[in-house]
């Protein structure tokens, strides 16, 4: 292909970036404008928002970033990729950051952090983003990560011998099942103890995508090329690389393996309680599990 071809396609790809960008905002516009209350539960604006209500907002005031994290959505990585910015050039690898180190308190800026009137003005300022994921398959991933690796044991570990004598009654078993934990999440006292853990709470919680206006929201369906795309936006795609993904084995088509035990009552239970999320992020709904 010629120079003039590439630089053709070039702009033709980014063209359908910034379309498919602008379709997403106006979805969740839309979505937000039909049922704005219900979806923030009254909170009508920023000022509404508890400390602890922003506390997925990171922020790097260098470049002007504020990133909403969302776990189990590649948030690891994109902490790394705050955390290298935050130290400022020249930029470290952000591979070659250690989990300890985005994840440790304190080590990355937040929201909350600021004076009310500095939140406000960061806000209106800066350039927002997020990334999202499937939430059927997001709480699959969750499930595995928290209940089924050992290195979590310590902290999971009681709430999965909670769960176990809650819904199978047996007190001490190895490990919970994925329709016990799906019978935790649908209990109406699970919420009225503690709020969600943020691994399993639905992601326009965490984000408050009616109340604050993305400037760019990615998804781990196609993580690699939106990471290209937003790095390209924030101009820094010549000093960051975004760490590569490992193929990740919790895709949608292992959703019906996943919740053949559950039942059909079960399973649309479970899409109410995170229909928002499907609607306002673009996922469709999932009929091979609710159509019995």
């Amino acid at each position: 292909m010629s120079v003039y071809g590439w630089d053709r396609f070039y702009r033709k790809r980014a063209e359908r970036m910034h379309n498919l960008q602008e379709g997403k905002k106006q979805l969740i516009k839309e979505i937000c404008e039909n049922d704005k209350e219900a979806i923030s539960k009254g909170k009508r604006s920023l000022e509404d928002l508890s400390d602890s209500e922003l506390e997925n907002l990171v922020v790097d005031d260098k470049h002007g970033i504020i990133y909403c994290y969302i776990p189990k959505v590649a948030c690891t990585n994109w902490k790394r990729v705050m955390y290298v910015l935050k130290h400022g050039e020249p930029y470290q690898d952000p591979s070659s950051i250690y989990d300890q180190y985005v994840h440790g308190f304190g080590n990355l800026r937040l929201l909350s952090s600021y004076p009310r009137i500095e939140r406000k003005a960061n806000l209106k300022h800066y350039t927002k983003f997020l990334f999202v994921r499937d939430p059927f398959v997001r709480l699959i991933s969750a499930f595995r990560d928290k209940f089924e690796d050992s290195k979590n044991d310590y902290y999971y570990n009681p709430l999965s011998q909670h769960i176990q004598l809650l819904y199978d009654h047996t007190p001490y078993p190895p490990r919970i099942t994925f329709y016990n934990f799906i019978q935790y999440l649908l209990d109406p006292q699970t919420e009225q103890n503690l709020p969600f853990d943020p691994h399993w709470r639905q992601m326009h919680r965490l984000c408050h995508p009616c109340l604050i206006q993305y400037d760019f929201i990615g998804h781990q369906e196609t993580l690699q090329e939106d990471a290209e795309q937003l790095l390209n936006t924030l101009k820094l795609q010549n000093d960051i690389k975004f760490p590569p993904s490992y193929v990740n084995i919790t895709t949608p088509e292992y959703l019906s393996g996943w919740f053949r035990k559950v039942p059909l009552v079960e399973r649309m239970k479970l899409y109410k309680l995170y229909e928002t999320d499907f609607k306002l992020f673009g996922y469709r709904k999932p009929d091979e599990l609710l159509d019995g």
